[in-house]
């Protein structure tokens, strides 16, 4: 061991503390001295917690539209009136336009503003899927003649852009972490085997890794996708669609793991479980596996990425999640032709939003990599 080796971790904790720290202990010393990784993890965070409580984020129903909201512009919200505290929305006055005769809603600051509220009430929905309730985080009280609070503005149909991507976020984080899950178990079993069998079971699981690995993903994928029901319900589909991703995913941890397992299961320790009398299920499971674990954390959190992004190019192609499904997919199909984008740009958010929890995650997972490794 080095001393450029030990002086990240030394810096952190006196040196005696370094030589009887837990490997989780010297990760997470190490994890923490990477910035963008904690600041990527704090947003991943936030990700699932949105997720989880997505109807109390909610400003709207996502699922409820009115044709005459439509493709509203995003409001614009205000925390000071004039310099006392009270965030509020300017009222929107609908009128007519000279040229088309649509019906348009715009601000308007002699109508009034309209105050928000914290923990205001809104649409009835069951909070984690068994309490039901009707507050939500902020808002504003709307009725018939005053619509919500359209923070993100509208889509096509009326409904709010904030509401719909705070659920497709929902969606479409729990399908990379439930298919990267279903992947990484194959993986891990598959190459865990593979290593520790050797023979004609490395040889026989090699051979069909290396025929999955030949197949282009996306183009399986979208073969696949056809092949869904379009009269399936969106539960049904979902899994569908989660397993349809979790087919090729697997072959890169299968690999990784034959790897570490060709070399451990010569290691003292295995062969002391061996002659103990430990069955293969207990020393692959209980001595092998747990020997790397902080590296499949670091490679899942890598994988959920590829995850996402094959969920929202299959929905955006119209053969993943189908509406009334809500994914970033399904947001961004009403973004594909150009006349949309120029007069309504605020429908691209879903894709700003698929680009910032894809970074997130990547730079998450790159400091846990590089903290795998704590002497490294």
């Amino acid at each position: 061991m080095t001393q450029e080796a030990t002086q990240p971790v030394a810096s952190e904790a006196p040196e005696e503390d370094v030589y009887v720290a837990s490997q989780w202990l010297l990760m997470w010393w190490r994890f923490r001295k990477h910035k963008p990784a904690m600041v990527a993890t704090a947003f991943v965070i936030s990700f699932y917690v949105i997720a989880v409580g997505a109807e109390f984020f909610s400003t709207s129903d996502p699922f409820r539209g009115d044709p005459k909201f439509s493709y509203l512009r995003p409001q614009r919200i205000h925390l000071f009136e004039g310099r006392s505290w009270n965030p509020h929305v300017v009222r929107l006055v609908a009128h007519r336009d000279p040229l088309t005769r649509e019906r348009i809603y715009e601000p308007d600051p002699e109508a009034g503003i309209v105050p928000i509220s914290f923990f205001v009430k809104g649409y009835r929905y069951k909070f984690i899927g068994l309490f039901r309730t009707d507050r939500h985080l902020f808002g504003i009280e709307a009725d018939e003649t005053r619509p919500d609070m359209y923070v993100l503005g509208t889509d096509r149909n009326g409904r709010d852009m904030l509401s719909r991507l705070i659920l497709a976020t929902r969606i479409s984080t729990s399908i990379g972490l439930v298919g990267v899950f279903i992947s990484f178990v194959l993986g891990i079993v598959l190459g865990g085997f593979s290593g520790y069998y050797g023979g004609i079971v490395d040889i026989v699981i090699q051979r069909i890794i290396e025929i999955v690995s030949s197949i282009p993903p996306l183009p399986l994928w979208m073969g696949l996708a056809t092949m869904v029901p379009g009269e399936w319900s969106v539960e049904r589909t979902y899994f569908a669609i989660v397993v349809v991703l979790s087919i090729l995913g697997w072959t890169g941890m299968a690999r990784a793991v034959r790897g570490r397992f060709l070399s451990l299961r010569e290691e003292d320790f295995v062969m002391a479980a061996r002659l103990a009398g430990a069955s293969t299920l207990r020393v692959v499971f209980r001595h092998m596996l747990p020997s790397f674990t902080s590296h499949i954390i670091a490679a899942v959190s890598l994988a959920i990425p590829g995850m996402i992004l094959g969920e929202t190019a299959l929905s955006f192609l119209g053969l993943g999640l189908r509406p009334p499904a809500v994914s970033y997919g399904v947001m961004l199909q009403q973004a594909q032709n150009i006349q949309t984008v120029a007069l309504h740009p605020w429908m691209m958010v879903p894709a700003l939003a698929v680009v910032v929890v894809i970074l997130s995650f990547n730079f998450m997972g790159d400091g846990l990599r590089d903290a795998a490794d704590p002497y490294g």
